[in-house]
């Protein structure tokens, strides 16, 4: 995966090779259960993604590519989560309008972003502020980080984890 940074230097959040953090998280409506956690899904492979904020552009443009690729992601056992710190009606709203078929998870007290390490500073206009780095795992079947992407660019992202091996479980 060329042009994805892994994780950084700075040593915040797990990564790969290491146990995936495991939370129980408020599903926006269509999830499964009310709440989520990563040991729902014991056995799969996951691919946690964190993003900025529901219904702006690239997090939609990254929103819709997932929602694209599920035909693909599925057929190899694939299971997507999203998490932003938006509430769940703003995931609902954001879930309904772009016919999202994978839970999104609100992480409103930013405690599982900052579990992950991707609650960082960020600067935009000049401007410093605290914000989500937008991020990948991909977690395996047996909840180790298989993939720690940080700062990743919403075009493009999607397309480049269906050809990293970590996902079909290819060497």
């Amino acid at each position: 995966m060329a042009k994805e940074k892994k994780e950084d230097a700075s040593g915040s959040g797990p990564k790969e090779g290491e146990m995936a953090p495991d939370f129980r998280q408020v599903a926006a409506s269509g999830a499964p259960t009310p709440t989520v956690s990563l040991g729902d899904y014991a056995g799969k492979t996951v691919v946690l993604y964190f993003y900025p904020k529901d219904d702006t552009p690239g997090c939609t443009t990254e929103a819709c590519d997932f929602r694209d690729s599920m035909a693909q992601l599925s057929k190899i056992g694939v299971v997507v989560l999203g998490v932003s710190k938006d509430t769940p009606a703003s995931h609902d709203k954001f879930r309904t309008k772009y016919q999202l078929p994978f839970p999104l998870l609100s992480d409103g007290d930013g405690s599982l972003c900052q579990a992950y390490g991707v609650f960082k500073e960020k600067t935009m206009y000049g401007v410093k502020r605290m914000g989500i780095e937008r991020s990948t795992f991909v977690i395996g079947p047996d909840g180790k980080i298989l993939r720690a992407l940080r700062g990743v660019k919403a075009t493009g992202h999607v397309a480049a984890l269906l050809s990293d091996p970590a996902l079909s479980g290819r060497p």
